[in-house]
Parts: structure tokens; C-alpha cells; sequence
């Protein structure tokens, strides 16, 4: 496998692990099996039916967890501490082939792409249950299932294009936390106002 097709994996499914890990260890389990995607580094564990198994059964319980308000900021705020070091292994992994030193610059910078995304995630996840109405929510977390699948199948097809679009989460990260930050303190700010009068 190419330096880039790594990379690609490597960064794409950190990246996505913030997001939704089970649906992308699935997914490249399920593509390794299925699509003859050799995948790279240690990664070619993902295919073996037990992980397969237990990530489809974590995402059968995500997927519903996730759609429901507050039960998905509760289910964001532990999956703190499994994302990001799952992103961080999953990068490590795709370059155990490589040198120790380029193994452990993945790690960083995968810890680092699953704790963007998953910041985000959680961060707007928060914003979105102060709306009263549920549908937001739902159509949320499908987009978040569908970005989850969708960038893992594209590491595969168009590498070069997926390393763009995580550069550009990134990016979007740190524009729009700080914003949703503001938003949510405000928010606070006039509830507090309200239970004061």
C-alpha cells in the first residue's frame, strides 16, 4: 500500500473515530473482508469477526443513544475517554509498518484529528438539545453515521481527497467551537437571567 493510501487511512479514520469509532472499525473491518481492501500497518486486525462483531454491536447501541437528546451529550462526555485514544491507536496501527518515529507522530497526530472531531461532535451535539424540537437532533446523527462510513469508503477510493476534506475539518473545528463555546454561554447566561427573575 502507497505512503498516501496510509496516510489517507491513517488520518480518515482517527479522524472519523471522534465522530463515530464503531461505524469506522466496522467499516474498515467489513471493507477488508469484503472489498479486498488490504488494509495497512496492524489495522488488518479490524477484520477479524470478533472485532467486527463487538463494533457492529457498540454501534447498534450508539446509533440509538445518539439519537436521543441528552442521552447523546452523556454518551459524548465518556466517549471522551475512548475516541481519542482509539483515534490515536487506530493512526499508530495503520503505521506500524513504518518507523518508530513516524508510528509515533501518527499516534499524536491521530489523537489529535479524534479529539478535533470529536470536540466538535459534542460541542454542537450540546448546542443542538438546547433546541426543543427533536428532529435536529436525529437528522444529526444520521449525517454524523453517513460522514463516519462515507470518509472511511473514501480513504480507500480517493485518498488524496479525503486528506483534504480532514484538513479542512480541522480547520472548521477551530472556527466553529469557540463560536458554539459563545453560544452556549450566553445561553446559560440568559437562563440564569430568567431563574434569577
Amino acid at each position: 500500500m502507497s505512503f498516501l493510501n496510509t496516510l489517507a487511512i491513517a488520518m480518515g479514520s482517527s479522524w472519523v473515530s471522534g465522530i463515530n469509532l464503531y461505524a469506522a472499525v466496522a467499516t474498515l473491518g467489513l471493507l477488508g473482508r469484503f472489498a479486498n481492501l488490504k488494509l495497512p500497518g496492524d489495522l488488518g486486525l479490524l477484520t477479524n469477526w470478533w472485532v467486527i462483531g463487538v463494533a457492529l454491536g457498540l454501534y447498534s447501541v450508539e446509533f440509538f443513544a445518539d439519537k436521543v437528546p441528552f442521552i447523546d451529550s452523556a454518551w459524548d462526555a465518556v466517549h471522551t475517554f475512548i475516541r481519542v485514544p482509539a483515534g490515536a491507536v487506530l493512526a499508530a496501527a495503520a503505521f506500524a509498518d513504518f518507523d518508530k518515529g513516524v508510528q509515533m507522530i501518527a499516534l499524536l497526530v491521530g489523537g489529535g484529528l479524534a479529539f478535533s472531531s470529536h470536540g466538535t461532535k459534542a460541542s454542537a451535539r450540546v448546542a443542538i438539545n438546547a433546541s426543543p424540537e427533536p428532529a435536529t437532533n436525529f437528522a444529526a446523527s444520521v449525517a454524523e453515521d453517513v460522514v463516519a462510513v462515507g470518509t472511511v469508503i473514501l480513504a480507500w477510493i480517493y485518498p488524496a481527497l479525503v486528506i483534504v476534506l480532514v484538513v479542512a475539518g480541522v480547520i472548521s473545528s477551530i472556527i466553529i467551537v469557540p463560536r458554539i463555546v459563545r453560544y452556549l454561554r450566553s445561553l446559560r447566561a440568559r437562563i440564569r437571567k430568567l431563574c434569577g427573575a
